[in-house]
């Protein structure tokens, strides 16, 4: 039993440097492989005979079939991209906003009905509940929200 046994410096840092190489290409190949078939079932324009002739090329002939592909529909991958990630960006944000549509200020009228109440108790005073009604009412308090456009009254 004589096997040979490589040590480090039995591999050229050239070598290493290639060989590091050639694992990073093939794996931007993987990635740039995924991306197509994704773009393939992505396109809307493709029947679906030409998706599955787009697939099978790629599948048969996966080196020649992915470069023809991104020469022949490349352009339009970028713009079908931005399209899917625009189109989940406004259903997000529109699932926000009607998430947020059940957590509404109250109302002017709600404002004043409790503050009433907290006068009711004895919380505040008179006068402190005089402050903050013209508050509500002038749009300065908390029914209103920020950044709204609301009169003040002239003096």
């Amino acid at each position: 039993m004589s096997a040979q046994t490589y040590l480090a410096y039995d591999y050229p840092l050239l070598s290493v440097f290639w060989s590091m190489l050639l694992f990073f290409l093939w794996i931007m190949w993987f990635v740039l492989l995924f991306r197509v078939v994704v773009d393939i079932f992505r396109d809307d324009v493709l029947s679906g005979w030409a998706k599955a002739g787009w697939l099978v090329f790629t599948i048969v002939l996966p080196f020649l079939g992915v470069f023809v592909y991104v020469i022949a529909r490349g352009k339009n991958m970028g713009r079908r991209e931005m399209a899917q990630a625009r189109a989940q960006q406004e259903a997000f944000d529109a699932h926000i906003k009607e998430a947020a549509g059940g957590m509404a200020r109250p109302s002017s009228a709600d404002e004043l009905g409790k503050l009433s109440e907290i006068r009711a108790r004895g919380d505040i005073t008179d006068e402190e509940f005089r402050r903050a009604k013209e508050l509500v009412l002038t749009g300065h308090g908390a029914a209103e929200p920020a950044g709204s456009t609301a009169r003040t009254p002239s003096r």
